[in-house]
């Protein structure tokens, strides 16, 4: 699995230039680092380049007071904002989703250089923020017109519907995906007349900084989209003090201190959380596509994707002939660092995840697990690769058994039946994403809707459902609370507010009738609504 030397080459000799690519410069580096709110001279944080382990460039490491100081900045732009008509919103996110097609070269090399991951892995957050922009641009005219409601009487009540923003929304942003988690969540915040206040992920904030640079070259207020960078541990308190709602993506284990964070305050919150996704394998899928579709689904940014697969459980009429092919066509895998299309996949994102990954590997293979595929570090392409691995013989005793590994590691098992793939798959205390593969796609749809997973792909690993965006997205038990994309999506960054108006007959008895004859008098109306067709 040795990548060609121009591939890892092109990383090496950038490092040591001002110019780190044909689209991107040290000049433009610093002046998104600019764009971070910050009220004093602050310490530089050094960003690294996951291909090479050399610095990238420096952004501020924030303090809880920038954190206030964006809060105050971005409420009092949100006032503005929210007064503005809809459409014109509207208009600046489409030209917010050309921009982004016209200097796709640029972020997707700033995603590569911060990230570490191939460029046909960076190249699915471009189409993500350009459908997710396009979406929501379509529809939020319609999720926030006014809609009437049946009122307690018909006639006598009206009851109207509103969707009034929050006011400043907050965004703890991961690493493995900085520019679809950097500002798809923000889109629709922003286009339900919400400020925002986000921030990026210490080891990724360039793909974050540009994108709220793009939105304002499109026409959106700049004061509106405030950016704080550092560490989650010194700034996500301060945030959740200052924000009217918080969409976190992260760790299991962080999203329950968030939450606990977020009650005290009574602020509402979505999460999107951990995950050990399983993929089902039965027996008359086609092998050739299977094989194929798995590869993707398990090592797609060398696995460092929350929808990836790490457990797959293959009936054993085709057993044997997945493994065989699924082997072969790992192993043919490309690694590299290029800034085009000719590597396979790319680097973890640091020393630490790299470790974890080799711990759960070395671990594994102790405890008796064997390596069909991989199983090893790759330093002489970077300092953080590590080959793609299939893992058979993984039990409970092992570490990567039912934790998440987050790399580009896979466990896969024989099974019998159906119901047996589906209780193995149902046993984790995370149901993210999951995955069915048949040719009877009727007999799949059933098997997904038994499967206890916020979303489940047939014949596709992952991207189906997600690019799905008028669908909802989350997870169930342990993987996350709430849902992102589709109506849900936005309206979450709004609060419902019902006005009634009651027109002449009122709702407790008048003074000129009894209360006695009053109740008589709606116990029979009630009676009457009973039985009028499309009375709820």
């Amino acid at each position: 699995m040795k990548a060609s030397s121009n591939m890892t080459q092109i990383a090496l000799e950038t490092a040591t230039q001002d110019r780190f690519s044909a689209h991107v410069d040290a000049a433009l580096l610093d002046r998104l680092a600019s764009r971070v709110t910050k009220v004093g001279v602050r310490d530089p944080l050094m960003i690294q380049m996951p291909f090479t382990g050399d610095a990238l460039g420096t952004v501020p490491a924030c303090l809880a007071e920038d954190v206030r100081a964006a809060a105050g900045l971005a409420r009092s732009a949100q006032r503005a904002w929210a007064t503005r008509p809809v459409r014109e919103r509207v208009a600046m996110f489409l030209r917010f989703h050309d921009l982004l097609l016209d200097r796709q070269e640029e972020i997707l090399d700033i995603i590569q250089l911060e990230s570490g991951k191939a460029r046909r892995h960076a190249v699915e957050e471009l189409f993500d923020a350009a459908m997710v922009a396009r979406y929501y641009a379509a529809t939020v005219e319609d999720l926030l017109k006014p809609k009437r409601r049946q009122g307690a009487f018909p006639v006598v009540t009206e009851a109207w519907e509103h969707h009034l923003p929050k006011g400043v929304a907050g965004f703890i942003v991961p690493w493995n995906y900085p520019l679809t988690l950097g500002i798809t969540d923000a889109i629709p915040a922003l286009l339900a007349g919400n400020a925002v206040l986000i921030k990026p992920d210490s080891q990724t904030p360039y793909s974050t900084l540009w994108a709220v640079d793009l939105l304002e070259e499109a026409g959106v207020p700049g004061e509106l989209m405030q950016v704080v960078t550092g560490s989650g541990a010194a700034l996500g308190q301060p945030i959740i003090d200052c924000v009217d709602y918080l969409m976190f993506t992260g760790s299991t284990r962080t999203g329950r201190i968030v939450a606990r964070q977020a009650a005290e305050r009574l602020i509402d919150y979505s999460m999107e959380l951990g995950g050990k996704n399983a993929m089902i394998v039965l027996d008359d899928a086609d092998v050739d596509r299977t094989v194929a579709g798995a590869v993707v689904a398990c090592f797609s940014n060398a696995g460092q994707l929350c929808v990836s697969m790490e457990r797959m459980y293959v009936q054993s009429g085709v057993y044997d002939a997945f493994v065989r092919g699924f082997v072969d066509k790992t192993r043919a895998l490309r690694l590299g660092a290029a800034l085009d299309y000719s590597a396979d996949m790319g680097s973890l994102i640091s020393e630490s995840q790299l470790r974890t990954v080799e711990c759960d590997v070395e671990d594994a293979v102790a405890k008796g697990a064997r390596v069909l595929a991989g199983g090893h570090a790759r330093p002489d392409l970077g300092p953080y690769f590590f080959e793609p691995t299939i893992l058979e013989n993984v039990d409970e005793g092992m570490r990567l058994f039912a934790e998440e590994t987050f790399g580009p590691v896979v466990s896969i098992y024989r099974v019998e039946s159906v119901d047996e793939a589906i209780e193995l798959a149902n046993a984790s205390p995370y149901g993210l994403n999951f995955s069915v593969w048949s040719r009877d796609t009727g007999r799949a749809h059933e098997i997904a809707t038994r499967l206890q997973a916020g979303t489940v792909n047939v014949n596709e690993g992952y991207a189906a459902a997600w690019a799905s965006v008028d669908a909802p997205m989350g997870g169930v038990k342990e993987s996350g609370v709430g849902r992102r994309h589709g109506d849900g999506g936005l309206l979450k960054y709004t609060e419902a507010q019902t006005v009634a108006i009651q027109h002449r007959v009122p709702l407790f008895a008048p003074s000129y009738l009894s209360q006695g004859s009053f109740v008589s008098v709606v116990v029979f109306a009630l009676r009457l609504l009973r039985h009028l067709p499309g009375i709820k």
